[in-house]
């Protein structure tokens, strides 16, 4: 873009990996002060990456006008990326819906009202659910639980409210029965994807820090969660635990503290994540980190400075499904 014009801020939403072998995601602005007519700005971008060649590419900008994308999930079978988006103009609260098919370049469906925060993506069914029930549209923002709605990309169109309600900030793939993990704060969700009906698992954190923005489950047995209280920063007050929830038995414990140890050892203080994942046989969680190099931890707020990754080996005698 030519100088003094609007280019994006950051990548917000997840990336995601498509059954074609590309990783897709989508931009979100920085300021909301840049996003401007005056700079430029006509909306954002999806992108993707070959993870093998690095090779990058555009798939499309602006499918939907003047609107940043913060918030994603792909179907990596069918290759539809859904994006709940934030308008240009911070003034305007409306999150709009997007459905876009990558495969064929073109929006598949788009109204006003879309995902503020998260998506679940049901694998088995190839449907999506978010909170975007219009009858929500009056309450604030992020207020849970709320009811889900369901859209089927096999027949685009207005999404259909269901008899379900869940928070909805981080959720889990969906695991061999059919069941994906909702979290907001620290409430936990089990929502059958087909029998569409949820079920309240109560409390899940071990600490004061209760913002969870990535929960994983173990694949190999979809028994074990694992999650990072304190994504905006506030992790290493708890001693930054990885938390496995067994939902067999409805109990946390911390699988691992990384503070005080990472900084003891390399002066590094992990702040809070936005990303995790479990390996295929559940024996390894990935924690990608903002944290901060060069300042002491204390009470007061301490800086995003430097990200890191962490691999956490989940001992065996810790993951048993018996």
């Amino acid at each position: 873009m030519p100088a003094n014009r609007y280019t994006p801020g950051k990548i917000h939403s997840r990336i995601d990996l498509g059954s074609d072998g590309w990783l897709y995601f989508a931009t979100h602005r920085g300021s909301t002060r840049a996003t401007t007519a005056e700079k430029g700005f006509t909306g954002e971008w999806i992108l993707r990456c070959h993870p093998k060649t690095g090779k990058s590419e555009i798939v499309a900008h602006a499918p939907l006008a003047d609107q940043c994308m913060p918030t994603s999930r792909l179907d990596p079978e069918k290759l539809i990326f859904y994006a709940g988006t934030a308008d240009g103009d911070y003034q305007v609260k409306t999150v709009k819906f997007l459905a876009y098919d990558v495969r064929r370049r073109r929006v598949l469906y788009s109204d006003d009202h879309g995902p503020y925060r998260y998506l679940i993506f049901a694998r088995s069914t190839g449907r999506a659910y978010f909170h975007g029930d219009p009858a929500d549209a009056n309450q604030p923002s992020g207020e849970s639980p709320r009811r889900l709605v369901r859209f089927d990309p096999d027949k685009p169109g207005k999404p259909t409210p269901i008899d379900a309600r869940v928070g909805l900030r981080a959720a889990t793939d969906e695991t061999a029965d059919g069941i994906v993990y909702t979290v907001d704060g620290d409430n936990l969700w089990a929502f059958d994807v087909k029998a569409e009906q949820a079920t309240a698992l109560g409390s899940l954190c071990v600490g004061k820090e209760t913002y969870i923005a990535s929960i994983d489950v173990d694949p190999a047995t979809g028994r074990y969660l694992y999650f990072v209280a304190g994504a905006h920063g506030g992790s290493y007050k708890d001693g930054a635990p990885l938390v496995q929830y067994d939902v067999k038995l409805r109990r946390s414990k911390v699988v691992a503290f990384l503070h005080p140890t990472l900084h003891r050892r390399f002066g590094y203080t992990p702040l809070g994540t936005y990303g995790t994942a479990v390996s295929s046989n559940g024996d390894k969680v990935f924690v990608t980190w903002n944290g901060n190099r060069g300042t002491e931890p204390t009470e007061r707020r301490v800086p995003f400075n430097t990200c890191s990754l962490t691999v956490v080996h989940v001992p065996e005698s810790e993951r048993r499904n018996d």
